[in-house]
């Protein structure tokens, strides 16, 4: 395949150079004979870019040594040439009862493009694992669309074919499909499920809350968000409550009133009337946005964690260029006021060496919402002796106060 696509680059060096003059054309043809018969270690160079619609992916299962030891790899398993592992989750089936096996599912997209998205054939892979980090293909199911997310639900599998939920559960030579939901609008890209809830990602259009009635084995949107964000990951947080991050670099807490009920009923006709349709042509109840902070990177990542032994949870996420950072709650008022007066104290005090405001930096898309900037709060030990003497007589404090202050949350919480 390496070799094919060496040939079918030299071909379009010639190509692009056959409009030109002779002296051209012979320069191409150079290039593209010394490019053939050069051999390049592939450790130095990498290999030849692949062209669209062709893809490797492998399965690997890993030891991460937590006891200890260095991590391993105890099992790999490559998929067929041009299917690309899009998604998965591991999931132990309901049907099987209590000492059923975990079962890994894959999502598997063939001849994939991503711009724009399309894919000539997608298929879920069930495998079974065994103790020793073995896997074992069980069946496969062909689905109709990109299968772009995957979760375990009370011992089903909630998969996003496209921008169809659909509700599958295990069978003898394929998955059962049980029931679907196609009212998501562009395509489905995270799915987080907690005791009945579902919370779907669209691409472009937030977050959508699902709740499954298992009577009438339906999968009905009761609940969305009134802001259109272009998820890149969430993490749940509470079963009212989901953490969110987008492409351009937000992170978002939404989180359902109490005055929200997820026991609402779905016209199986479609003929609702105007008046019926819910609000902004979405669900008919909203979540409120209580947080909103502004990163800068694309967060790709989101996780609940414990940093340091006996230490209390927070929010970890992870960027595109490889940075990591930390949300902590706030357990008390008395915290929460001291660190809000000494960001506001900042901002005036120590402002951007490039000029740009802070407050307007970090309500870059939304306004900032909640979220009290501690890369800002940090830089107190930075600042001349005066200015520290003058903020912390104005926080009622004396330097060195606001300084272990500053020390405390951060041992608290990470380090």
């Amino acid at each position: 395949m390496k070799k094919q696509r060496r040939v079918q680059m030299a071909q379009e060096m010639r190509e692009a150079a056959a409009g030109g003059g002779p002296e051209e054309q012979q320069l191409a043809n150079e290039m593209a004979d010394a490019f053939l018969s050069d051999i390049l270690p592939e450790n130095v160079f990498s290999s030849p870019k692949a062209g669209a619609g062709m893809w490797a992916s492998q399965i690997r299962v890993v030891d991460m040594g937590i006891s200890g030891g260095q991590p391993s790899t105890l099992f790999k398993l490559p998929l067929e040439q041009n299917e690309a592992a899009v998604s998965l989750c591991l999931i132990r089936w309901a049907a099987h009862g209590e000492h059923g096996v975990t079962h890994l599912v894959v999502g598997v997209a063939k001849d994939m493009i991503l711009s724009p998205r399309s894919c000539t054939e997608g298929s879920l892979h069930v495998y079974k694992v065994y103790n020793i980090g073995k896997l074992e293909l069980v069946h496969k199911t062909p689905v109709d669309e990109y299968p772009g997310a995957l979760a375990a639900f009370n011992g089903r599998l909630v998969a996003g074919v496209g921008r169809m939920l659909r509700l599958y559960d295990i069978g003898r030579r394929k998955l059962l499909r049980k029931c679907e939901n196609r009212h998501i609008p562009n395509l489905i890209i995270d799915i987080k499920a907690t005791r009945q809830r579902i919370f779907v990602s669209d691409v472009q259009e937030s977050v959508f809350c699902v709740k499954y009635k298992r009577r009438e084995n339906q999968l009905i949107i009761f609940a969305d968000d009134t802001n259109p964000r272009w998820i890149t990951n969430t993490c749940i947080l509470d079963y009212d409550s989901i953490a969110m991050s987008d492409k351009f670099g937000n992170i978002a807490i939404m989180r359902l009133p109490q005055s929200v009920t997820d026991d609402v009923d779905e016209d199986p006709t479609g003929n609702k009337a105007l008046w019926d349709r819910g609000l902004l042509n979405g669900a008919s109840q909203k979540g409120d946005v209580v947080v909103n902070f502004h990163v800068g990177e694309t967060v790709t990542s989101l996780q609940r964690a414990t940093l340091i032994p006996g230490g209390s949870e927070a929010l970890l996420y992870a960027t595109i260029s490889g940075s990591l950072g930390v949300l902590l709650p706030f357990t008390s008022r008395e915290d929460h006021d001291f660190f809000q007066h000494l960001e506001m104290h900042m901002r005036s005090e120590n402002s951007p060496i490039c000029g740009r405001d802070h407050l307007s930096f970090r309500s870059y898309y939304y306004p900032v919402k909640n979220v009290i900037d501690g890369d800002l709060c940090e830089q107190f030990n930075s600042l001349e002796p005066a200015k520290q003497k003058a903020i912390a007589g104005d926080l009622e404090r004396t330097p060195a106060e606001v300084s272990k202050k500053l020390e405390d949350i951060r041992t608290r919480y990470a380090f």
